[in-house]
């Protein structure tokens, strides 16, 4: 039996335990996927706990990804790059941060590798879309309220061609190949795109669909949906906790379909 949880803030409405579960049930892994409602100040007590009581794993969200590197043994340098971890393996040899959020952009966006790509947002999420398109030749602008985070972004992928608007100029960015959304929920409601050149890729999926999606699926454009991340990064997840070889492709189709079963509820 191996133990595993998700941790963060809010957490109630995270649908990992339901995609774990599912997930093991199919492979005959038996595992137990616990929630865990935690803040920062919390995770540090709940880490040592875990550590110490036989967890396989953690997967972790907001506002864990950052603080949660200060604690494991060893960071994966693709996750050390983008400062931050959503996954936590525990062996026998210490602690492992792993971001399976930078290997499911990876996944996702690979046919936009070397196009122009819009970002909404500069925080964890952006970082980890920006470090899944390190060494692809893309042109990136960022669009953000904050002049501060710039220098974390550019460490995320010191290769690429980076630029930086204020959020307003949204309408500047419609010339681009795919914006992605990686705001919280409502920070993205009141734009408007009147013509869009891009296609779409929201992070959220809780509500879906967001008010800026519709928008883009009105136009009849290309949408990449919040779901997809989730259970992309979960099937690395899935891998790493579990030890098991799977087809990816069939397991993506089962907890997609669940998933969105769920979300329809």
């Amino acid at each position: 039996m191996i133990k595993l949880a998700v941790a963060g803030s809010p957490i109630s409405h995270s649908l990992s335990p339901l995609l774990h579960t599912t997930a093991y049930e199919l492979l005959g892994v038996q595992a137990t996927f616990s929630t865990k409602e935690l803040t920062d100040l919390d995770f540090g007590e709940f880490y040592f706990k875990a550590k110490a009581s036989g967890y396989r794993g953690l997967a972790l969200t907001m506002p864990l990804k950052e603080i949660s590197i200060g604690f494991v043994d060893r960071v994966d340098p693709v996750a050390k790059q983008i400062s931050s971890i959503n996954t936590i393996i525990f062996e026998s040899t210490g602690s492992i941060g792993l971001s399976t959020d930078l290997m499911a952009f990876k996944s996702l966006l690979k046919p936009y590798f070397g196009k122009r790509i819009g970002i909404l947002g500069a925080g964890g999420t952006a970082r980890a879309a920006i470090g899944a398109l390190k060494g692809t030749g893309s042109e990136v602008t960022v669009l953000t309220r904050s002049m501060t985070r710039h220098d974390q972004l550019h460490a995320a992928a010191v290769d690429l061609e980076l630029s930086f608007l204020d959020w307003h100029n949204f309408e500047e960015i419609q010339d681009r190949d795919l914006i992605i959304s990686t705001t919280p929920a409502g920070a993205t409601d009141g734009l408007s795109v009147i013509s869009s050149k891009a296609d779409f890729f929201e992070v959220i999926y809780h509500p879906w669909p967001t008010e800026l999606a519709k928008r883009y699926q009105n136009l009849g454009k290309s949408v990449i949906g919040g779901l997809s991340l989730l259970v992309e990064q979960a099937l690395f997840q899935i891998k790493y906790f579990s030890q098991k070889d799977f087809d990816f492709d069939q397991m993506r189709q089962t907890l997609l379909k669940v998933g969105y079963e769920s979300i329809r509820k």
